[in-house]
C-alpha cells in the first residue's frame, strides 16, 4: 500500500476490588453463529448482532476482568447493577469496572484530545478496525468514516462503542465539516511532495486523514488535505501497514500535545 495510515491518564479507580482474573485472549475466529470447536462461552449477558464477529470480551475465549462485586454494592449511578451481579468481563481499564457504557463515555468526554481521526472506506478495508482501536487508545475526539457507512469492525475490538463515530458519504462532506469546525485536514501517506512527519509540527486541533491498505489516499483526499505527511522508512518495502502508520501518526500528536503522566509521580 502507499497509505500510512500513549495512553492518557485514567481516572481514579472505581470503588471496589478490581483484581484481574485471567489474561486477554488473542484474536478469535468465532462469529455470532457459534464458537469454534473447544471454545467456552463467557457469561457476559450480552449478545453480538447476527453475523457480527464476537469479540473476546463478549462471548468466547478465556475469561478476563472481574467476577461479581461483593456486597454491599457501591451506591453510585455510574455502576451497572447487572455487571455488579454477574461480573465485568469487558475490555476496559480497571478504573471503569462495573460502570455502565454511558458512564464510561461521559467520563472519556471530559478528557478527549483535540485531534480527530478520519479514514477512507471505499473497499471495506479490514484495517479500519485497527485504526479505530488505536484512536480509542489515544482518545481521539471523534472518528470519521468516509465513504461506505458499513465498515469492518472486527479489529476495533468493540472500542468503537466508547468513541463518537461520524459518517461522511464522501471527502467533500468531510472537508466541509472540517472547514466549519476550523480544523485543518492532515493526510498521512508516502506521496511525492509529502513532508516528513518526524519534522512536522502537527497542530493541536486537526483531522488526521488515512487512506486504505493498498491504494492509500484517494486523489480527492490529497487535494482536500491542507498538508500531507510521510513516515520515514528504511527497509526494502515501499510502505507499511495502514493500521501501523495510523498508530505512528497519532502517537506523534500525543508526544507533542498530550499530558503524559510520569509514573514516578504516582504515590
Amino acid at each position: 500500500m502507499s497509505s500510512e495510515t500513549g495512553r492518557t491518564q485514567q481516572p481514579p479507580a472505581a470503588e471496589g476490588p478490581v483484581p484481574a482474573e485471567g489474561t486477554p485472549a488473542g484474536p478469535l475466529q468465532e462469529t455470532a453463529r457459534g464458537p469454534a470447536q473447544g471454545a467456552t462461552p463467557v457469561e457476559s449477558g450480552r449478545e453480538a448482532p447476527q453475523d457480527e464477529p464476537l469479540q473476546y470480551d463478549e462471548a468466547y475465549g478465556q475469561a478476563i476482568g472481574v467476577g461479581p462485586h461483593p456486597l454491599p454494592w457501591p451506591e453510585d449511578e455510574r455502576y451497572d447493577p447487572e455487571l455488579l451481579a454477574s461480573g465485568d468481563r469487558r475490555n476496559v481499564g480497571d478504573a471503569y469496572r462495573y460502570w455502565t457504557r454511558e458512564a464510561i463515555v461521559a467520563d472519556l468526554d471530559l478528557r478527549r484530545h483535540d485531534f480527530h481521526v478520519a479514514v477512507e472506506n471505499w473497499g471495506h478495508d479490514f484495517n479500519i478496525g485497527s485504526v479505530v482501536r488505536t484512536a480509542n487508545a489515544f482518545l481521539a475526539k471523534e472518528i470519521h468514516i468516509v465513504g461506505r457507512r458499513r465498515w469492518n469492525r472486527r479489529g476495533a475490538m468493540v472500542t468503537d462503542r466508547y468513541q463518537h463515530v461520524r459518517h461522511h458519504p464522501d471527502t467533500a462532506d468531510l472537508t466541509a465539516w472540517a472547514a466549519a469546525e476550523g480544523l485543518p485536514i492532515i493526510g498521512i501517506d508516502n506521496l511525492p511532495g509529502a513532508v516528513p512527519l518526524e519534522r512536522t509540527e502537527l497542530p493541536r486541533r486537526c483531522v488526521l486523514l488515512f487512506g486504505q491498505e493498498g491504494p492509500g489516499l484517494t486523489e480527492e483526499a490529497r487535494e482536500h488535505a491542507s498538508l500531507v505527511c510521510s513516515i520515514a522508512q528504511f527497509g526494502s518495502t515501499r510502505s507499511i501497514n495502514a493500521g501501523a502508520a495510523a498508530a505512528i501518526a497519532m502517537h506523534a500528536w500525543i508526544q507533542r500535545h498530550a499530558d503524559v503522566p510520569d509514573p514516578r509521580d504516582a504515590g
